[in-house]
C-alpha cells in the first residue's frame, strides 16, 4: 500500500510501514512543512493514503471537498499504540483504504467514512 505519513504521525510509524513492505513518503523529509492543504493535494496527486493525527484533514475533505486518495486519522492514539493500531487497520480495512475511504480511530473506536471526493 502507498502512504504519505504526516510529521505528526511520527518517524517510527513511517519506518514501520516501510519495513513492512509499504511504499512510504515521510513528510519529515519535506522541508519546510508545506501545510495541510498542500500535503493532502500531494497525497491525492500520487494516489497515496495520508496518515495523520491532525483533525484538519477531515475538515478539508468534507467541508472543502478536496480530492484525496484515502485518509487514516489517529487523533487520540498514543505513540506506544500507533503501530499496532495501524497494523490492525491495514489488516481489517486495507481494501477500504485503497478505495479512498477515510478511517478515524478516536476514543478506542474506529469509524470508516465514505470516500467522497471533490
Amino acid at each position: 500500500m502507498k502512504f504519505v505519513v504526516d510529521r505528526c504521525a511520527g518517524r517510527q510509524l513511517a519506518e514501520w510501514l516501510n519495513d513492512n513492505g509499504h511504499d512510504v513518503i515521510d513528510t519529515r523529509n519535506i522541508d519546510p512543512d508545506p501545510g495541510d492543504r498542500v500535503l493532502l493535494e500531494m497525497a491525492a496527486s500520487v494516489g497515496r493514503v495520508l496518515n495523520t493525527l491532525d483533525k484538519d484533514f477531515g475538515e478539508l475533505i468534507h467541508r472543502g471537498e478536496l480530492a484525496h486518495a484515502g485518509l487514516m486519522r489517529l487523533p487520540d492514539v498514543r505513540v506506544s499504540q500507533r503501530i499496532a493500531i495501524v497494523e490492525d487497520i491495514i489488516f481489517r480495512h486495507g481494501q477500504a483504504l485503497e478505495e479512498g475511504w477515510i478511517i478515524t480511530v478516536r476514543g478506542g473506536r474506529t469509524r470508516i467514512s465514505s470516500p467522497q471526493r471533490g
